[in-house]
């Protein structure tokens, strides 16, 4: 039988949970909680980091953690710091006890991992520290001196792009704090302009986490409608234990749903890699490359029961996730099987207090059987990035604007599906994979294609963890169908030789050269002499038919049926009381254009794995749902883009409503 325990601030962790005689901290509660259980949080802060010691036995029974309804429930990972002294000049400081922090101070821990670019070397470590005025964070300085002379900037350069981004707040940027950590004490002293911290709420972070449990397999867990904020997380790449604000830890069937989660160090929601399938080993000891030990972390994985019986299967949804430094979604390995939806993610690493190589506002690696979809991801560094074994994958109806970059695939094999989303931003989608299948899209950005021929990532039985084997990516293999591509500024795609290692297009010209069939591949191969060295290099066959292509964007050379339009064209993404729009200005003759509705069916298959495009059921992949949620009559024709509804002129969409 099912029990209610309850929790509140005015509460006793002595009281026995009923509604009359609530527990005082959720911690309690989870101690008490067993399957088919429901803690129901009521209103007001809790100033704890919830590590439930068991899960549910199914998904029928599992233990959900619920913020009573209509009641606003604040998990921190902060405490209040008082007793502040001025310095003159907006600085201030204060003696922190180091009771307070336990044996975890994030103020002494320097962010770190493989992967993270900078600050390294001689350059002041940045550290999982913070401190908050009133809510708002202020970022560290380099030194004591550089809190009492803050530089504020209007822009910064983003690391990855080049692009020029500007800071919404300039003046913001003064506000700045610096730490030591001494014996019994750690002196922290703050910037806070003309604020007198007498008079705000001034707050730093001393728990690595708000809701993750410390061991495994606490399975059939639901954390629903908190805020969880001021969380210390380390940097989380795909080689090391991925802490989170909140997360599962190497679990199953967790439903993360309708939370506001904000101002964790790194990751807001971690479906993440465990400890003992490696931990930072390239960094730590710097003897091999840490693509090698990313490899090594998936035979480990399997080894310890990764596998759809035991990890994954999460559920995501009706999220609200932002100012987080690295990643509002990561995930390596635990994030297989699952659906993310409905979520909308925005300034994330858009701070840049430091920089590596595994910042989105979705990260994920090994994105086996995962559908991310309707989420709308606006003013990151990077929207979606799906690194190694994107299998199965599939991102639909996501709408991404305002970003650096929107869409980057890396080194996977598929087959995945990207279908009936509006990309908007400069940079739209970046390839440097193989076996993708991109139907129905509207493209505003700039392509980007790029083989990778030094590292070889693996490819699995589909819809399953086990590997059958792995390999380098000489590009190509893709499917292009009935998208609607946007061009721009030349100047604004980036140059050959640059970072990239490869020139973005506007449209699917950067496919010139590829083979249009499996037939001519064959034989371009079959003239060459050798066994693997014939292959070497050689593209793969592309599929790209019933595409639109407006602004000056470029078809691919051998798309016979290609539509290219001249006149006015543009996109963008708008705002208000009502919801998020498009506004696309069409030319003439866009009315026209449709082509009948394809499924995976008529896809082929993918080359490495020799796995069919299909959903997580087996079945094949559909695409009869538009961005709007209208429905497509199967066997019908469809227009190019995501949008049914779309005419020559300027045309509104509502594609998200609040």
């Amino acid at each position: 039988m099912s029990t209610d325990v309850h929790v509140s601030v005015a509460g006793s962790d002595r009281s026995t949970g009923e509604a009359a005689d609530p527990l005082r901290t959720i911690g309690r509660a989870a101690e008490l909680a067993q399957p088919g259980d429901r803690v129901i949080v009521h209103a007001g802060d809790y100033r704890e980091w919830v590590r439930p010691p068991r899960g549910g036995t199914s998904d029928l029974r599992r233990i959900t953690y619920t913020a009573a309804e209509g009641e606003r429930v604040v998990i921190k990972g902060s405490e209040p710091v008082t007793g502040w002294i001025p310095d003159g000049g907006g600085v201030w400081h204060a003696d922190v006890a180091n009771s307070i922090f336990g044996e975890f101070n994030p103020f002494a821990i320097a962010l770190e991992g493989d992967w993270l670019v900078r600050p390294i070397g001689t350059e002041p470590r940045k550290h999982l520290g913070a401190v908050y005025i009133d809510g708002r964070r202020l970022d560290e300085a380099k030194s004591r001196q550089a809190v009492a002379a803050p530089r504020a900037h209007d822009s910064v350069v983003d690391d990855w792009t080049g692009v020029t981004v500007p800071i919404e707040d300039p003046a913001w940027t003064e506000r700045n704090w610096f730490a030591e950590v001494e014996e019994e004490t750690t002196v922290i002293w703050a910037n806070f302009g003309e604020a007198d911290p007498a008079d705000a709420l001034v707050e730093i972070n001393v728990r690595p986490s708000t809701f993750m449990p410390v061991h495994h397999h606490i399975d059939y867990v639901t954390v629903r409608g908190f805020e969880m904020a001021q969380a210390a997380t380390q940097w989380a790449p795909p080689t090391a234990e991925q802490p989170g604000a909140v997360g599962p830890n190497w679990a199953k069937g967790w439903i993360i749903e309708d939370n506001v989660i904000h101002d964790s160090m790194c990751v807001g929601i971690s479906l993440g890699k465990e400890r003992s399938s490696g931990h930072n080993f390239a960094t730590i000891r710097r003897d091999k490359p840490g693509y090698q030990y990313q490899l090594e972390s998936v035979f480990s994985a399997r080894q310890i029961g990764w596998d759809r019986e035991h990890i994954g299967s999460h559920i995501v949804r009706r999220n609200t996730i932002f100012d987080c430094g690295q990643a509002g979604i990561v995930g390596h390995l635990g994030c297989v099987f699952s659906v993310i939806e409905d979520n909308h993610i925005h300034h994330i690493a858009v701070r840049r207090q430091f920089y590596g190589h595994e910042i989105a506002g979705i990260k994920l690696h090994a994105a086996i059987d995962v559908v991310i979809r309707h989420n709308r991801i606006h003013d990151c560094s990077l929207a979606i990035w799906l690194d190694w074994e994107a299998q199965g994958t599939r991102v639909t109806r996501n709408v991404c604007h305002n970003n650096c970059r929107d869409l980057f695939v890396e080194v996977s094999h598929g087959p995945y599906v990207v279908d009936d989303n509006v990309f908007a931003s400069l940079a739209s989608i970046e390839v440097v994979s193989e076996g993708g299948a991109f139907v129905h899209n509207l493209v505003g950005g700039t392509v980007r294609l790029e083989p990778v021929m030094d590292r070889a990532t693996p490819y699995h039985r589909p819809h399953s963890t086990q590997v059958v084997g792995f390999s380098v990516i000489p590009g190509g293999d893709d499917r292009w169908v009935g998208n609607l591509f946007f061009g721009g500024n030349p100047d604004l795609a980036y140059a050959p030789g640059s970072f990239h290692h490869g020139a973005a297009r506007y449209g699917t010209i950067g496919y010139a050269g590829y083979p249009a069939s499996f037939e001519s591949y064959l034989a371009r191969t079959g003239a060459l002499e050798g066994d693997h060295q014939r292959f070497y290099g050689q593209k793969l066959p592309v599929d790209i038919r019933h595409n639109v292509y407006v602004g000056g964007a470029q078809p691919y050379d051998h798309e016979d049926d290609a539509v290219v339009l001249a006149g006015e064209a543009s996109v963008r993404v708008s705002e208000n009381e009502e919801g998020v729009a498009l506004l696309v200005e069409l030319p003439d003759g866009i009315d026209s254009t449709s082509s009948l509705s394809v499924s995976g069916s008529d896809l082929g298959h993918a080359y490495f794995p020799d796995a069919a495009f299909e959903n997580p059921d087996g079945s094949p992949v559909e695409f009869l749902t538009d961005i709007t949620g209208e429905r497509v009559v199967d066997g019908q024709t469809r227009p190019a883009g995501p949008v049914s509804g779309l005419r020559s002129g300027t045309t509104r969409v509502p594609v998200v409503r609040c």
